[in-house]
Formats: C-alpha cells, sequence, structure tokens
C-alpha cells in the first residue's frame, strides 16, 4: 500500500468525526440538560487534565504497539463517547463523556500527526498538515449547515446522528497502515525522552505560547461564542449556519503552506496572533452582530492556519524514533497549561461575559511574547 493512503484515509476520518451535528449549539444543549456555564468550564479543566495524565502512556504504548492499533482503539473510544454524550442528562454524565473522550483524544493524539508525518512521499508535511486539519473543518461545515435543518426537530437528535459518522470513522480506521520509519528505527527510553524535553527548552516555550492560543480560541469559539451571539441579538436558528461560515475560515489552513512560503513563519505567526488579540479585545465592546460575527471568524481563520505550521515545527524538533512519544509529551506541556487557562477563563466567566473575553485576550498576548522568544531563541542557536 503506498504509505500516502495513509494521510487519504486519515483524511476522511478527519471529515467524518467533523460532522459534530450538534455542534452549533454544543452550550445550549448543555445547558438544556441541566449544565451552567461554570459546570462546562470546569467539566473542560477536569479533561484538560486528564489528558495531561494519560498522554505520556500512550504515547509510550504506540511506539510499541504501533501508530494503526493506537489509533484503532482511540477511534472506538471516540465513537463511545459520543454514544455516552447523546445518553448524558447531569453533570456527572457529561464528566463520564469527558473522561472517555480524554482517553480518546490522548490516544490520537501524536499518533496521527506522527503517522502522517513519517508517511508522507512527495507532499511536504505542512501541505498534508494542511490537509488533513482542512478535512475535519470541511466536515464541520457540512454538519453546521444541517444542524440548522435537524435542530427544528429537536436538540436530542443532533447528538443521536452525529453518533452514525464516528462510527464510520473507527470501522474506516482498520485501513491505515503502520509507518516501516517507527517499526525499524532505534528507540530510547521514556526516561531518555523526558530528558531530552528538558534539554529543549525552546521548544517548550513554542509549546506554552500555541497553548495558550489554543485554550482561548476554543473558549471563545466553543463555549462563549453562543452567549456572545446571544448578546448580540441573533436567534438561535441561526446558529448552524453562523457556525458553517466560521468553518470558511478553518479551510484557509488547507493554503497554511502557501502562506508560510510567501511570508515566512516567524512574520506568519506575528500577524496572525494580533489578528486574534484584536479580534479578542473588539468582541469586548461590539454589540452589533455583524462585527461579532466578523471577529469571531477573523479567530478561526487566524488559529486554523496556525495548526499545520505548529505540527511541523513540533516533527522537525524531533530527531529520533519513538515520535509518537515525543509528540505526547508535547502534548502534555499544552495540557497543563490549556487545564490552567481553563480554570482561569471558568472563573472569569462567573464574574462576567466580557472579563471572560478579556481573559482570554490576555492569554493570547502572554503567547504573542512567547512566539517572540521563540524564534529569537531559534535564530540565536
Amino acid at each position: 500500500m503506498n504509505k500516502n493512503k495513509n494521510i487519504h484515509i486519515l483524511c476522511i476520518i478527519a471529515f467524518l468525526q467533523g460532522l459534530v451535528f450538534y455542534g452549533p449549539i454544543s452550550t445550549l444543549f448543555r445547558q438544556n440538560r441541566g449544565l451552567s456555564l461554570n459546570d462546562i468550564f470546569v467539566i473542560e479543566t477536569v479533561y484538560v487534565i486528564l489528558l495531561f495524565i494519560f498522554e505520556i502512556p500512550w504515547g509510550y504504548i504506540a511506539d510499541r504497539i504501533g501508530y494503526r492499533w493506537t489509533l484503532i482503539i482511540s477511534f472506538f473510544l471516540f465513537f463511545l463517547s459520543k454514544i455516552v454524550f447523546y445518553s448524558a442528562h447531569s453533570f456527572d454524565g457529561f464528566l463520564f463523556e469527558r473522561i472517555i473522550l480524554a482517553l480518546a483524544i490522548s490516544g490520537i493524539s501524536g499518533c496521527d500527526s506522527a503517522l502522517i508525518y513519517t508517511s508522507v512521499d512527495e507532499m511536504d508535511s505542512n501541505r498534508a498538515f494542511s490537509l488533513y486539519n482542512a478535512s475535519s473543518a470541511g466536515g464541520f461545515l457540512a454538519a453546521s449547515f444541517l444542524n440548522s435543518i435537524i435542530v427544528k426537530y429537536s436538540m436530542d437528535l443532533t447528538a443521536l446522528l452525529t453518533i452514525i459518522p464516528y462510527g464510520a470513522a473507527f470501522f474506516i480506521s482498520f485501513f491505515l497502515k503502520d509507518s516501516s520509519h517507527h517499526v525499524e528505527s532505534q528507540r530510547i527510553s521514556l526516561t531518555d525522552n523526558i530528558k531530552v524535553l528538558k534539554k529543549n527548552k525552546n521548544i517548550i516555550i513554542f509549546l506554552i505560547s500555541m497553548a495558550l492560543i489554543s485554550e482561548s480560541t476554543h473558549s471563545i469559539c466553543v463555549y462563549l461564542n453562543q452567549p456572545i451571539y446571544l448578546r448580540s441579538s441573533i436567534d438561535m436558528k441561526y446558529f448552524g449556519f453562523l457556525t458553517a461560515f466560521m468553518q470558511i475560515a478553518c479551510l484557509l489552513s488547507a493554503r497554511a503552506y502557501k502562506l508560510n512560503e510567501k511570508v515566512g513563519t516567524k512574520k506568519l505567526y506575528i500577524v496572525l496572533i494580533s489578528m486574534i488579540i484584536g479580534a479578542n479585545i473588539f468582541l469586548i465592546y461590539l454589540k452589533n452582530g455583524i462585527l461579532v460575527v466578523l471577529m469571531i471568524f477573523i479567530i478561526e481563520g487566524a488559529f486554523a492556519v496556525t495548526q499545520p505550521l505548529s505540527n511541523t515545527i513540533q516533527n522537525r524538533s524531533i530527531t529520533v524514533a519513538n515520535r509518537a512519544t515525543f509528540l505526547s509529551s508535547y502534548a502534555m506541556v499544552g495540557d497543563i497549561i490549556g487545564s490552567i487557562s481553563n480554570l482561569a477563563v471558568g472563573k472569569a466567566s462567573d464574574f462576567s461575559l466580557n472579563i471572560a473575553i478579556g481573559t482570554c485576550a490576555g492569554l493570547n498576548i502572554l503567547a504573542l511574547i512567547l512566539i517572540l522568544i521563540f524564534f529569537r531563541k531559534k535564530k540565536n542557536k
């Protein structure tokens, strides 16, 4: 089998797993089943902490049983989490869903990236990761349009129908093929991995920066966006169309490698993070629906473009065989920062929506400072 087929299969899986039909109303869905906004952030914090706990063991396992079987198991858990989500009607139910999801995502994290990176042939890594990210965005784009139709019947139906594509993604994962690269190369121990990670302090600065941007963007575009829309007098029936519109911004990730070639990595990161910061700040003061949608569109698009670039930087920093373990170690750093960031935004949301948005802006300003430090240290090496 041509190694590049792994990329094609993973793109199909990413598209199917992008079909989250309840996505545009995820916050309202949870609130409708008894959760408060603060409950949602508390559960999300627990979820991120669990990711931190599971990351290293999964990466270590993946480098021994292979990327393929690790992904198959993880995609099954992902499928199972959607069944639990549909059945949840309490804090404990949604917490249990997040526990299963943490097991799934920590297994996928680093492993999918490692399989793509070691399966690249004529396509470079930036392009491969761009296609992978865009496939997920494309799936969510389709789901968002369909949400506007499905939600007219019931909120519950959006969660029920999401189970189907996740089952299909699990089935398709059996067609993946392990990369010979990770089987044939010499391995080092988990202890050695941690020692090397400690020595590579510069990549840790980069990982912290990306984690801050990721969590603040996730908070704005997944949880806070719906209260922001309602505050701007946007009717819930339009949420599906708005989410679909946002996914058009995410599809920009497919051209990230082109932007990187024209602008350069450092300048591109500075521009993108600055755009996110500016949009965050404007969201505090804007009440006009059109302008609010535009600001969230900018945040979604700018963040999407950073993702394939981030994957490439992380993979290129690894020079040993057990790539999945290293990438899981990297994700572990992000999980620590993510849990702290979630607590900060969640606590801020107890005071007001504007304070929560302002907290996200502060996190992104810190991310910009760290990315400048990262590139300066990289240049001096």
